[in-house]
């Protein structure tokens, strides 16, 4: 099926959306005031190890410190890691292809030192209250491979399945003999030696200067950069299935340009500058597919729906019929929702960029042989998202816990901002709620205004106000007669509904 690149630029955002046969699969939104961190190589230095946590705190030049995991860090992370790869070392094959193993036993604080310094790359960008999460195994993503200078390893994309096209590639690898470890991007199927070797070439000349950069640089701060959205996607996303690259910005369309005629060349007729009137993302509806994806409730096209909460590290999915009342019987009209459910979710994931743990409440489903299509449709599904996840079995409930890698804030977290009044709780207390609690804090003073004249006046919002004297008027006449005296209010237009002071005057 025949796919399109879609970039649309603005002066202060970009956003590049993948579009799979007409279907928004993949969307990427970067605004020049909040670039991502990940990929960017950073001088660090250490300043705090904990121990009871096994982890460190780091200053990499950011607002916030950096966090550094024990299992991040390279037995020899005060070495030269350019001069400590020993060539004549065979190249390491894991069974998991897609990334080496990083096993360390040692203690942080046989590792680390406060006040050291050391050379990391962001892992994760800082998401709500945490800092960055870096690594010192660096890794460096290029057309074909993704090259990683502190390691002696050889890995294989899992997407690429022929056997005979991965033993191929292994042989063409361990043939150039490359510096560092190496792994075989998806793009790279079908790549000839030249193709492999000038990728590879390339990014080690990279490391080399990011190293000389290092030495160089005496105080916390970025080395090295990740490319523009704009490129990281024509990088990541452009393949043979991609039949034109729409650019709406004639700057940015010549930049394009340049960097596919570098890189890709046989790609070039397909980058095209888009020039109508009409804007680009209305070609296929992306604005609306994105309104819709900031949506709590999402409906599914018989008429069931799902409902996505998402916490700072937790994605909540329910799956409910709905409108949806089925033809034949209970458990079909059940399985077709959650079929249905399935797509969505997966879609809804890619869209939101949602990671983490995820928690995904299937309608409860009787038949064993429904639980298992259920679970073969969310795998199917999710083998198309570049994302790794990981899913684990269904509960006799119908909830299957699952986790999906997380670099980036969500779309969520990107367009939008916890609501200024409920403080993103989602909800505010009741006015009665609120009179209650004037009403209890009044009859806590109630002693402490014995034999003493003065007044009592309650500052807060006017619906509140309104409340009391609407239906709360036999609670007011009772707490008046406990304190032996009136109470009134006065209306404070600034007020938070549920902010309220008592003064005795």
């Amino acid at each position: 099926m025949s796919a399109e690149i879609l970039i649309n630029v603005r002066p202060q955002e970009t956003r590049v959306a993948y579009v799979d046969g007409g279907v928004l699969s993949d969307l990427k939104i970067e605004r020049k005031t909040s670039p991502t961190l990940v990929g960017s190589i950073h001088r660090g230095t250490v300043i705090r190890v904990l121990p009871g946590m096994q982890a460190a705190f780091v200053d990499i030049g950011l607002e916030k410190a950096a966090f550094l995991y024990v299992g991040d860090i390279r037995e020899d992370v005060d070495d030269n890691f350019l001069s400590n790869v020993d060539r004549e070392e065979p190249l390491e094959m894991d069974g998991d292809d897609d990334k080496p193993h990083h096993a360390v036993k040692t203690p942080i604080q046989d590792l680390l030192k406060e006040g050291q310094s050391i050379l990391v790359q962001v892992a994760k960008d800082p998401l709500g209250t945490k800092g960055a999460r870096i690594t010192t195994h660096l890794s460096l993503p290029g057309r074909f491979v993704v090259f990683l200078p502190t390691v002696r390893h050889l890995g294989i994309s899992r997407r690429i399945e022929d056997e005979t096209e991965r033993e191929r590639l292994r042989q063409l690898v361990q043939k150039i003999n490359p510096s560092g470890g190496v792994i075989v991007r998806t793009a790279g199927d079908g790549a000839s030696e030249e193709m492999l070797k000038a990728d590879i070439e390339y990014l080690d000349r990279l490391s080399k200067e990011i190293f000389k950069n290092y030495e160089k640089k005496k105080t916390p701060g970025a080395l090295h950069t990740e490319l523009d959205v704009e490129l990281r996607a024509l990088r990541d996303l452009m393949s043979e299935d991609v039949t034109s690259v729409w650019v709406d910005n004639v700057e940015i369309h010549r930049k394009v340009v340049k960097f596919v005629s570098q890189f890709m060349p046989k790609y070039k007729q397909n980058i095209v500058l888009y020039e109508e009137k009409k804007p680009l993302f209305d070609l296929y509806d992306i604005d609306i597919e994105i309104s819709r994806s900031m949506e709590r409730k999402i409906w599914l096209k018989s008429g069931g729906y799902i409902v996505i909460d998402e916490a700072e590290a937790l994605v909540v999915i329910d799956v409910n019929t709905g409108k949806f009342v089925g033809k034949k019987d209970l458990e079909e009209t059940i399985l077709k929702t959650n079929l249905e459910a399935v797509r969505e979710t997966a879609h809804q994931l890619r869209i939101r960029n949602c990671g983490g743990i995820i928690i995904i409440d299937f309608i409860d489903m009787e038949k064993e042989s429904h639980r298992e299509k259920v679970m073969e449709a969310l795998a199917e599904e999710l083998g198309r998202d570049r994302s790794r996840t990981n899913v684990v079995s269904m509960s006799q409930l119908g909830l299957v816990e699952m986790t999906r890698k997380r670099i980036r804030p969500s779309l969520i977290k990107t367009l939008c901002e916890p609501c200024s009044y409920c403080d993103g709780k989602g909800y505010i207390k009741r006015k009665s709620t609120v009179a209650n609690e004037i009403f209890r804090e009044l009859e806590r003073d109630a002693d402490m205004l014995t034999n003493k004249k003065t007044n009592v006046v309650i500052h807060c919002h006017s619906q509140v106000v309104d409340w009391i004297y609407e239906v709360e008027g036999e609670s007011l006449e009772n707490i008046e007669k406990k304190l032996g005296r009136s109470v009134a209010f006065k209306i404070e237009p600034n007020y938070h509904l549920e902010q309220y002071e008592i003064f005795f005057v």
